[in-house]
């Protein structure tokens, strides 16, 4: 059993918790993700870790709720602990000293997984630029971290409640025609699928190389169900032992996001039923 031992609302529906799993804080690399399961009669689901503390054995994840188990992890309190938690799983992402700029980009939850690869780029002694963006103030997550993680943090919000009114992707361009292309070595963009889409637009038009973090369904997190597959330059990939980090240029999108949107019907109606067995169909963590 992994225990919880801290849990802290960070915006609407959008939940940090510290687990302790020693092993895998001991072994995590940026990029990695977790595969946790609540009980025996739950649903695994993918999870990127968000930071560790190898010395306390600490792993922190951030997570949005989004269906039934996400919604039940929500719930849960210091004490409480879930049944597995296996990690570290996929290929961490690849960090090396770089003579240009990274640019690290966050979208709405895409903060936290974003957060460990920035922090790594750091440690390599890179010039790290990071880009957080969300629709509002309230939504904005982790901007601490990320400000301590990066050499310049720019923030933007579509309202224009906190930091550059706009899209992540407006702050980009421009930091590329700031930087010059030639001077910026990486790009990692990490949010919603549409986000990472016009991300990789743009700097696929200045030839930057960009790398994207792909979540989609997954299962088993081995290979062996094929649930995660997703075609990157022509060729079947599995997001949880190929990834979850690819060519953000060569990802065809448009079947993610197919893919993505096949259960979505299924997981309404888990969510409601739940909702209203346990909650009065109250949505308690919002």
């Amino acid at each position: 059993m992994y225990e919880i031992l801290r849990k802290e609302k960070l915006g609407p529906a959008v939940f940090r918790m510290d687990i302790l799993a020693p092993a895998v804080a001991k072994k995590h690399k940026a990029g990695n993700f977790i595969m946790l399961r609540i009980d025996e009669n739950g649903e695994r689901i993918p999870l990127t870790v968000a930071d560790k503390n190898v010395d306390t054995g600490a792993v922190t994840l951030v997570f949005q709720v989004m269906g039934k188990t996400t919604a039940r992890l929500a719930e849960m309190n210091p004490g409480d602990a879930l049944l597995d938690f296996v990690g570290p799983l996929g290929k961490p992402a690849h960090v090396q000293s770089l003579p240009g700029a990274v640019v690290c980009i966050g979208g709405g939850i895409g903060v936290a997984p974003v957060h460990p690869i920035a922090c790594a780029h750091k440690a390599a002694g890179n010039r790290v630029i990071s880009i957080m963006g969300a629709r509002s103030k309230e939504l904005l997550i982790m901007e601490a971290e990320m400000a301590k993680a990066s050499d310049e943090l720019i923030i933007t919000t579509d309202d224009g409640s906190y930091g550059k009114k706009g899209f992540v992707t407006q702050a980009l361009e421009e930091v590329i025609l700031r930087e010059g292309k030639e001077n910026i070595s990486l790009t990692v963009a990490i949010g919603p699928v549409p986000m990472m889409r016009f991300c990789c637009k743009v700097t696929e038009k200045y030839e930057v190389k960009t790398e994207v973090s792909l979540n989609p369904i997954m299962v088993d997190a081995t290979g062996m169900c094929g649930a995660c597959r997703v075609t990157v330059g022509g060729e079947t990939k599995f997001a949880c032992v190929d990834g979850p980090e690819f060519d953000g240029h060569k990802v065809n999108f448009d079947e993610l996001t197919k893919r993505l949107a096949m259960y979505k019907s299924h997981e309404a109606v888990s969510m409601e039923k739940h909702l209203h067995e346990h909650h009065g169909g109250k949505r308690c963590w919002e």
